[in-house]
């Protein structure tokens, strides 16, 4: 098994950062051998390290590809939204139960308490995350959706816990009705923008 006929480097690559997001959320991080990701994607491990060097560059790889979909795609659904909307309609999904990819988070969270070579990249993917996240809250804030007393930073950490935690507590541990929640949200939405008025 090498590369495959007709495949390109770039489809390849792909092939692999899907197989190990499966792979990965499948077994773990440290019950997933490189070998195993290659075979699901079908390709050698030879081919494998020509796109990554490591399991943890894999591992962290496949996180940003999957990790960044859902924020895309929320906002170019619909571009004219505000953002506390988008907010809003990503948080309603984080009480719903995830497929396999969505529980790469986890797997990279406890490699990277044990791995140094998960952390490193891990610190560098939250931090770009929460970067972006603050970046969000200071537009929010300028287009008057959040109140401009707020820390952008402390905001984009309340993201992230909001995120990363569901995670965690996954329906199957503690249900919460859809509707409970989506109120919930939006009056956290409303007290984060109470301050604009003022």
């Amino acid at each position: 098994m090498g590369r495959i006929a007709g495949v390109a480097a770039a489809e390849t690559r792909e092939r692999l950062l899907s197989a190990a997001a499966d792979v990965f959320a499948e077994r773990g991080y440290d019950g997933t051998r490189v070998a195993d990701i290659a075979a699901a994607a079908g390709v050698s491990n030879g081919a494998m390290y020509a796109h990554f060097s490591s399991k943890a560059e894999l591992l962290v790889d496949a996180l940003c590809t999957h990790g960044r979909r859902l924020l895309a795609d929320e906002f170019a659904a619909d571009p004219d939204r505000s953002i506390t909307d988008v907010l809003l309609g990503i948080g309603r999904r984080l009480a719903r139960r995830r497929d396999a990819s969505g529980y790469l988070i986890v797997e990279a969270l406890v490699a990277a308490r044990r791995d140094e070579d998960v952390a490193e990249p891990m610190r560098d993917y939250v931090g770009e995350r929460a970067d972006w996240l603050s970046d969000l809250m200071r537009a929010a804030q300028s287009a008057g959706e959040i109140d401009t007393g707020l820390s952008p930073n402390a905001l984009a950490h309340f993201c992230l816990l909001l995120s990363m935690g569901s995670a965690l507590v996954t329906p199957d541990l503690h249900a919460v009705d859809e509707e409970e929640w989506a109120g919930l949200l939006a009056a956290v939405i409303a007290g984060l923008g109470r301050g604009t008025a003022q």
